[in-house]
């Protein structure tokens, strides 16, 4: 809607609108309202806060703690965060104290932090249903679907070629298909409305255009048709160091064949590609600013444009081959940040080190001795409760089980002391476990693994897709593991569809061409044969044999593939639990893939390691089960995370409805116009036949296959696997498809009751449509009028609300907070994590660890502060609870100074200028970092002198200097300064220049 309005505004000459076909079709609001919907910025201009308020009410944006998704709003005093829904990614207004507009910035939607400047912006609506002026609240446009909405609210709703004018209309390859596929859709939806809906007035009013109205709109334009040259084979990664000499080797021949290189990317690769090329080029044009620069260039000419691209492409017309050399530094913090600490909210399950488990309620402002301070408010058993100050914040530990779900601790007993006690013995026995297993890998030789390039490369080049960053660190990763003399022990952690199957062919390549033999093992039947369907076609021509072994083998066929394996003929063995026989044997088995690890139990983990001795080992899965996620959290295990999806790869879109029979057939019919299939879900194997029933009512057209847990295991194989191959429009099944079915043409599926599968199995599910590129949709069905709990909703709204790509290890990591980890050392799945929460586990087994290594503690005690000054943040400054405590945490588990230093940016970047109580904060921080260095215990100060208690870790050196030069006298372990103070400000100062003087006896 935004694009339009920008289409439509005056002053513009040459216009260029990106759109697709669907979106052609769909009305759209009045003209008139659409150039309205706009909220204007400039820096140094006034900010009209009543006017934008009544804007955001009523163009559908909502106020939450932080705006990370399109159409959410933060306000506070000086800093405003919204992400304009038409917007690349949100952005920040910063006023001062008169309200006008000092800065607009462009900032990261995870890390909240800044990334770009603007002079100006343009705020466009988050709804087409926009709400009239003299509406307070339009109660019912919320309901129902948008359409219906629409209608209500508008009387007229024109086209989008009603806006457009007189534009040439340029149409992509093979459009007159779609177009005939999009007006089937939209002529059986709207009869599928009569037919189903007859007495819905608003459904008779159709969203779309349909085929008259199509020609006479498409009828008085120019139309021209895109012709995408296919242009030449880009190089594609193998080893780095190979593809830096193959690109660099295109890259000059292009050049001698005088074509323009354009080399695209703004971090280091694409200068340090730059200048290689430059060496062996006489033509260079340098830096250029935009793309008419480029046309402008002679043959034969070196170009570098700052942008990012995914992909590099050739324009064989123009004579132009654009090179991407993409920043890789980003990949590495957002991978690590999936794994840090999970940051509280308000109402979540915690732990605090001394108290045990209970509910954070609140934050509450006190007084304390005329100051005010943050405390966290915590709910225990019995209705009891307790204030932790803001200084103990680093006491607290995200539990993450619903309240429900787990027993609150009792305040005033011995009982969590006991408890945490043994705990911390059984720990360091763990430690101990591990510490053994991390020495045994080291000191035990595994076999090296590194094929001839040459055949690796081969093997490369059959792979069809562009890598993603994470997917070639992951292989490089791997294949430097192979080729350690150490054994691989390695987690592939990537949402379903991120190419962890591509990583497991690379390894079973780099050992099988070295003469080494893989065993590749999955869960299940079917997925067992995908893989080895998957590995025949890789390995073609390779002169690498793949077995298959499984139960639906036949006992022949298994015969001979175990005689082959125990003789070395077959290199590569795809199986399911069938390996673990005792008449399996390998010639010289190298590497063991396990995929979906999480639906392997303990004793089957056991049997793998026994398959042979210092194996190499690569496990992956889209959701990891607590105890491995766990281990890799605290390093018993490397992990390459794929959070970067594939470059086509689009997010399943995700909805919650009620079960309506219209509704439900427009969707399969959808889909199968685009030749595609669809998957309807259901918890239950007895609720098949009545969802068959309604099935055979709404679409008698399509073809529906069945298959569920009850049936004979070979025909579970056969209908699953012939569906894969095309075999049917709709496959009707249990969760029995969760776990890696690829259907390429699935891109819908209905999931009847959702609220009866756990939130993993339905991340999973979701999974298996939209693997092709297309858009993937997944609608949760409810019955009509169900009451749904609490617990049930909060679940369906976290799988709709994460339906962003690599959503997967986020929903793993709260399923890990729900579950508990297991003891990653034993028998117990429930484990000690479960007892005490992930993150005390980790902070405690890594204390454990460091103990035993003899090395300092990763969490050394903070020093404790008594002054007489402010240091919060107050609500004033940030106003969600819930920021302002994990700003108090992230700050209490600052581990150095420059970790300060970045939070007090962050502080000035998010929310503005820094009050005294925060500064005061930040300097109190620092002084506790200090002293905690110097092995000081406490800091306090009074109105006529000041006490620092030290420890036996205190240097010698700082005692006397601090007694000699700074005048100080000792008492038992305490140091006294009589010195008066009368402020708070002036205490800390005082504080300051002691610590200054004990650091400089040190240095």
């Amino acid at each position: 809607m935004d694009a339009l309005r920008i289409w439509t505004k005056e002053g513009s000459d040459r216009r260029l609108l990106l759109t697709s076909l669907e979106a052609l079709f769909q009305r759209v609001p009045p003209e008139d309202l659409i150039a309205e919907s706009v909220f204007e910025l400039e820096v140094g201009k006034p900010f009209d806060r009543d006017a934008f308020m009544d804007f955001i009410r009523r163009t559908g944006y909502t106020e939450e703690g932080v705006a990370d998704d399109p159409g959410e709003l933060v306000v506070r005093d000086g800093v405003i965060d919204i992400y304009p829904a038409g917007a690349p990614g949100p952005m920040r207004i910063v006023l001062d104290e008169n309200d006008t507009v000092i800065e607009l910035h462009g900032f990261n939607r995870l890390s909240q932090r800044t990334e770009s400047s603007m002079e100006k912006v343009a705020i466009g609506p988050a709804s087409e249903v926009i709400k009239g002026e003299e509406v307070s609240e339009d109660a019912g446009l919320s309901t129902g679907i948008i359409e219906t909405s629409l209608f209500r609210r508008y009387d007229v709703m024109p086209s989008v070629f009603d806006l457009l004018g007189d534009a040439a209309l340029i149409l992509g390859q093979g459009i007159d298909d779609r177009l005939e596929h999009y007006l089937e859709i939209i002529d059986d939806a709207r009869q599928a409305h009569i037919d189903f809906n007859a007495s819905d007035a608003p459904s008779r009013r159709s969203f779309y255009l349909d085929r008259r109205e199509w020609a006479e709109q498409t009828g008085r334009l120019r139309i021209e048709t895109l012709n995408v040259d296919a242009g030449y084979e880009l190089p594609t990664k193998t080893y780095e160091a190979d593809y830096r000499k193959s690109v660099t080797k295109f890259a000059q021949d292009a050049l001698q064949e005088q074509k323009k290189v354009v080399i695209a990317g703004n971090g280091k690769r694409a200068e340090a590609l730059y200048r290689r090329l430059e060496k062996v080029t006489e033509s260079t044009d340098g830096p250029v600013a935009q793309w008419d620069d480029v046309l402008r260039a002679a043959p034969g000419t070196l170009i570098q444009i700052a942008c990012n691209l995914q992909e590099g492409f050739v324009d064989t017309r123009d004579g132009i081959v654009v090179v991407a050399a993409p920043d890789e530094a980003m990949t590495d913090a957002a991978s690590n940040q999936l794994l840090a600490e999970p940051e509280l909210r308000i109402g979540d399950v915690v732990v605090h080190e001394d108290h045990g488990v209970g509910v954070l309620k609140n934050l509450e402002t006190i007084m304390v001795e005329n100051i005010s301070r943050d405390a966290a408010r915590l709910d225990y058993r019995d209705g009891d409760s307790i204030l932790v100050p803001m200084q103990e914040f680093d006491k607290l530990w995200r539990y993450g089980s619903e309240p429900e779900a787990i027993s609150l601790d009792r305040l005033h007993t011995e009982a969590w002391s006991k408890k945490r006690q043994k705990i911390a013995e059984d720990i360091l026995s763990t430690a101990r476990h591990l510490s053994k297993i991390a020495k045994h890998r080291q000191s035990s030789p595994a076999e090296t693994f590194a094929p001839a390039r040459s055949q690796f490369a081969a093997f490369t080049r059959r792979f069809p897709f562009a890598e993603t960053r994470d997917q070639s660190k992951a292989i490089n990763d791997v294949l430097a593991d192979l080729a350690s003399g150490r054994a691989m022990n390695r987690l592939v952690c990537g949402d379903v569809g991120f190419g962890k199957t591509e990583v497991a062919l690379r390894a079973a390549a780099a050992v099988a061409l070295f003469g080494g033999q893989v065993a590749v093992i999955a869960p299940t039947t079917v997925l067992a044969r995908q893989h080895f369907q998957t590995f025949v076609q890789r390995f073609e021509g390779t002169g690498i044999s793949v077995g298959l072994l499984s139960r639906l083998v036949k006992p022949g066929e298994a015969k001979q593939t175990k005689a082959a394996l125990a003789d070395g003929t077959i290199s590569v063995v795809v199986a399911t639990q069938a390996i673990f026989a005792k008449d399996v044997s390998f010639a010289r088995l190298g590497l063991l893939i396990v995929d979906e690890e999480h639906r392997f139990g303990l004793k089957e983990k056991s049997a793998m390691a026994k398959l042979a001795p210092s194996l190499h080992t690569l496990m992956m899965s889209a959701t990891p089960i607590p105890r491995t996620l766990q281990s890799a959290m605290v390093g018993v295990q490397e992990v390459s995370l794929l959070t970067t999806p594939p470059s086509r790869r689009r997010p399943v879109r995700t909805s919650l409805a009620a079960f309506d029979r219209a509704s439900m057939r427009t969707g399969l019919m959808r889909e199968h116009r685009r030749g595609g299939q669809s998957f309807v879900v259901v918890p239950r194997i007895e609720d098949i036949e009545g969802v068959e029933a309604i099935l055979k009512s709404i679409v008698p057209e399509l073809s529906v296959k069945v298959a569920h847990g009850k049936m004979p295991a070979a025909k579970i194989d056969e209908t699953i696997v012939g569906f894969a191959g095309g075999d049917g429009d709709i496959l009707l099944a249990t969760n029995i498809i969760e776990n890696g079915l690829d259907v390429p043409r699935a891109n819908t599926m209905f999931i009847w009751h959702p609220e009866r599968f756990g939130l993993a199995q339905l991340h999973q599910l979701r999974g298996r449509v939209g693997r092709s590129g297309a858009q993937g949709r997944a609608t949760l069905l409810l019955e009509e009028g169900s009451d749904l709990g609490e617990d049930a909703m909060s679940r369906l709204s976290t799988l709709v609300e994460s339906d962003r790509l690599g959503s997967g290890l986020a929903i793993s990591v709260r399923d890990l907070d729900l579950r508990g980890g297991g003891d990653i050392a034993g028998d117990d799945q429930a484990g000690h994590m479960r007892v005490i929460g992930v993150g005390l586990y980790q902070k405690l087994l890594a204390g454990a660890a460091a103990k035993l290594g003899k090395k300092p503690s990763p969490f050394p005690p903070r020093t404790i502060l008594q002054l007489d000054a402010a240091a919060t943040i107050p609500a004033s400054y940030v106003s969600d609870p819930a920021t302002r405590l994990n700003l108090y945490a992230k700050l209490s588990r600052a581990s150095n100074l420059a970790e300060i230093d970045d939070l007090k940016e962050e502080f000035e970047d998010r929310f503005g200028e820094l009050p005294s109580e925060v500064l005061i904060l930040l300097r109190t921080s620092r002084l506790q970092l200090v002293a905690a260095r110097l092995g000081i215990s406490k800091l306090e100060a009074g109105p006529k002198a000041l006490a620092l208690t030290f420890t036996q870790r205190t240097p010698a050196k700082v005692l006397a200097h601090l007694t000699k030069k700074a005048g100080a006298m000792q008492r038992d372990d305490r140091l006294i300064f009589q010195i008066s103070s009368e402020t708070g400000d002036k205490q800390l100062k005082q504080f300051e220049h002691i610590l200054a003087e004990a650091q400089t006896s040190v240095k």
